[in-house]
């Protein structure tokens, strides 16, 4: 199973629309997949629902997408929190993941990409090679229409083939 992980708590965020995007394109090969939305989520501290949130979305995962928008020249507390707050030997330990970077700006969040890279890898976790940067966000997804420019969905469609045989 496939969790994604959209790396956000912000409301009616553009990383909730793209890991929407990235939910459809999985689901359609079908692969079993879920979506995780850290809106609403109480990750900040080891209690029952944090419990619960690993139980249903990290333990049972043998892969995470995870899409990240940049924050600070790096990704969301909240997301650092999450894993923090977590079990890392059941929920990472040896798992896979792939990332998408997401920002308003040029860089796609690549140095959050960077960052999240080297602490999957101190928790052992093999992340994919082809880590996607999606700069100036509201040029390539729109709330109604999903993605908007066709290189875009060739590229991310490539990334979802190589994570599924990775």
């Amino acid at each position: 199973m496939i969790t994604i992980i959209a790396g956000t708590n912000r409301a009616d965020s553009m990383t909730i629309r793209v890991a929407q995007v990235y939910y459809d394109l999985i689901q359609a090969t079908g692969t079993d997949v879920q979506l995780l939305s850290l809106e609403n989520k109480q990750v900040w501290e080891r209690g029952a629902s944090m419990l619960d949130l690993e139980q249903q979305y990290l333990i049972p995962a043998q892969k995470f997408l995870f899409i990240m928008p940049e924050y600070n020249a790096s990704f969301p507390g909240v997301l650092k929190m999450m894993i923090d707050n977590s079990d890392i030997k059941k929920c990472w330990w040896y798992k896979k993941a792939a990332l998408v970077g997401i920002s308003d700006g040029r860089a796609g969040n690549l140095r959050g990409l960077e960052h999240m890279t080297a602490i999957l890898h101190y928790m052992k976790v093999h992340v994919l090679y082809n880590k996607m940067l999606l700069s100036k966000i509201s040029e390539e997804v729109s709330r109604e229409n999903g993605l908007l420019k066709p290189e875009t969905a060739k590229q991310i469609n490539l990334q979802i083939d190589e994570f599924i045989q990775f």
